[in-house]
């Protein structure tokens, strides 16, 4: 089972995912993630580091997350590329969506939209939905990859279909505008709603933009779609 404790989101926000109770006989990673949880982060990187400095790529991206957050160490952009280049070359995909964020965003290393999509694409051909997202926006504007529509759709609708928020709503924005796809109202007007349930407050707005100008009819097939649809797995 994936022990990675971290998740960099798309904004680079960080969020906590637990596998469980931390068994009675934990080993040093498990015993790192108690310490990282009641936010005791010096211990937590002490425990990781020798793990990290063996190859384990669980604990390289955690230690690149600590970094990049200042948490128990430094911040330090570069030290953060570091450990998630480590993980991110053993094909851990949120590494390698992390490294992706760093090129995009030019911290730790220089910008560099063609090596965001680079990373971008190793995740997002592994199924990371926040790749997934990312590499559509780049298609969708163009930066790092030729800018293509239909590339943009594709990837966008593999992450909502997961469950993405962020690329729900820029799904909807797709069908709205009809980029890459027939204009579509009461679909557009679904993967907004989708996307407002997960407390999206863009999507909330998209979606209550868009009712205005639609009628009572098209937005009762569009609640109906969203009523049916299920994440794939």
């Amino acid at each position: 089972m994936k022990r990675t404790i971290l998740a960099a989101l798309f904004s680079l926000l960080v969020c906590v995912v637990l596998g469980g109770a931390t068994p009675a006989y934990a080993d040093p990673f498990d015993d790192g993630v108690a310490a990282y949880n009641r936010g005791d982060y010096a211990t937590a990187f002490r425990l990781l580091k020798p793990l990290a400095e063996q190859g384990d790529a669980d604990a390289q991206i955690n230690l690149g997350v600590m970094y990049r957050l200042g948490l128990g160490v430094p911040q330090d952009d570069a030290r953060a590329v570091t450990w998630y280049r480590k993980a991110a070359e053993q094909g851990d995909a949120g590494a390698q969506h992390n490294l992706g964020l760093m090129y995009a965003q030019g911290q730790g290393v220089p910008k560099d939209a063609a090596e965001a999509v680079k990373w971008y694409r190793k995740a997002a051909e592994q199924g990371y939905a926040g790749a997934q997202n990312n590499l559509g926006l780049m298609y969708a504007k163009g930066k790092g990859a030729p800018k293509d529509a239909a590339q943009a759709v594709k990837w966008t609708q593999k992450a909502a279909e997961q469950g993405n928020a962020k690329a729900q709503n820029n799904l909807g924005v797709m069908y709205r505008l009809g980029r890459g796809v027939s204009k579509d109202a009461a679909r557009a007007h679904m993967w907004y709603n989708l996307a407002a349930a997960q407390g999206d407050t863009k999507a909330a707005k998209n979606r209550d933009r868009i009712a205005k100008k639609m009628t009572r009819a098209q937005i009762a097939d569009a609640q109906k779609l969203a009523r049916e649809w299920k994440p794939k797995p």
